[in-house]
């Protein structure tokens, strides 16, 4: 897929040169980083002003509490593409941030979780997490086949709405697009998962109380549903008698099969470059070599096995408070900073050539995920 706000092409005149463009219709002239070998030098200034960004939605979140600011950053990331020009000496350390810090705010996500408190949930609702899961993304890759759009952005949909937003967006784009050669659907999915995440904040509660639900089931259904985590927590807040706590717990055992699905992705990306290894290799054209320094994507990406790290030192360690609260503000301040990096990547002239079929399938997206978490509810607690 043609990238409309961010690409990724080769240049130079010399074979292998990787040459980065962010937002090309923002940056007058297009701005060409080589990205090979380059220094932290050449990545500060995008990582400061990343990190820049991060601190005043941090601020904005400090006198707005309901607002996340993780979808503080990304508006302000928007804000940016749409109005001002990104620093050209500023767009590696933003391409940076936009993966690299993302990754390693999911790494730091693992010590929220708590693995003896998703078993508390009971068998029936953990089964209902992998069928929101499974289900959620076998569904949107069915429905995306339908309405005849890209693969990979339809994959990154489905993850982003059925297991944890954008962190489970970047965990997938890993995996599928370790090269960075498609980070327009990167980004459109990520602008998705903010959009629909922050439209559910206020309707499900309201549908929740229109149905007659229970402050627990209501809190289930929230965590079972809603994208984000922060966007939980304010759903859970807005439900109240206790939905907070349960919306939470519901949502990180979602946030757990984050490693599972990027192993199998994983698995299935290196079957297909395997595929096309031996494909080269069979073709006279190119005398039936390997492509030089082509190698497979591994089993697991690092940051997930970071992720599971942390997940078992937090379960089986008694880490001290402070670190706890150490750990969630870097993980804040680096999710918030790769936000706004992905956000300088969102221009309405880009949202325009999308289309409206990503739009479409995430709303289907949506009613799926969120059907199945309700059935899955209501069956579970008549079992309970």
């Amino acid at each position: 897929m043609t990238s409309p706000s961010i690409g990724l092409y080769r240049g130079g005149s010399t074979p292998g040169n990787v040459v980065a463009m962010i937002a090309p219709n923002l940056l007058r002239p297009p701005t060409r980083l080589r990205l090979a070998g380059l220094s932290m030098d050449g990545r500060a200034p995008g990582v400061a002003l990343s990190l820049a960004a991060a601190a005043v939605a941090a601020g904005i979140n400090h006198f707005a509490p309901g607002v996340s600011p993780l979808i503080i950053a990304i508006i302000l990331g928007m804000v940016v593409a749409n109005t001002i020009t990104v620093p050209e000496r500023a767009a590696a350390g933003v391409m940076f941030s936009a993966k690299s810090l993302l990754r390693a705010g999911i790494v730091f996500l693992g010590l929220q979780v708590v693995l003896t408190d998703i078993a508390d949930l009971g068998f029936p609702m953990l089964v209902v997490v992998v069928c929101i899961v499974g289900g959620g993304i076998l569904t949107t890759v069915l429905m995306g086949r339908m309405l005849g759009m890209p693969p990979d952005l339809v994959l990154l949909i489905g993850c982003g709405f059925s297991i944890c937003g954008a962190a489970a967006v970047a965990g997938a784009a890993g995996v599928i697009d370790a090269d960075d050669q498609a980070e327009a659907d990167t980004v459109t999915a990520v602008a998705l998962v903010v959009i629909f995440g922050t439209l559910m904040i206020p309707l499900l509660p309201l549908a929740a109380h229109l149905a007659g639900l229970t402050p627990r089931n209501a809190g289930l259904w929230a965590g079972g549903s809603i994208h984000e985590i922060a966007q939980v927590v304010a759903a859970g807040g807005v439900i109240g008698g206790g939905a907070l706590t349960v919306a939470v717990v519901v949502k990180l055992a979602r946030v757990v099969l984050l490693a599972p699905v990027a192993a199998i992705l994983s698995i299935r990306q290196r079957r297909r470059s395997r595929t096309a290894l031996q494909a080269d290799a069979a073709t006279p054209a190119d005398g039936g070599a390997t492509p030089a320094g082509t190698k497979l994507p591994p089993l697991v990406p690092t940051f997930v096995i970071g992720f599971l790290a942390m997940v078992l030192l937090r379960t089986s360690v008694a880490v001290p408070v402070p670190l706890l609260r150490a750990g969630k503000d870097l993980q804040t301040v680096l999710l918030a900073a790769a936000m706004f990096a992905l956000g300088c990547g969102v221009t309405v002239r880009g949202l325009r050539r999308v289309g409206l079929r990503p739009f479409v399938l995430a709303t289907l997206s949506t009613v799926v995920v969120t059907s199945i978490a309700l059935t899955g509810v209501m069956v579970s607690s008549s079992i309970g």
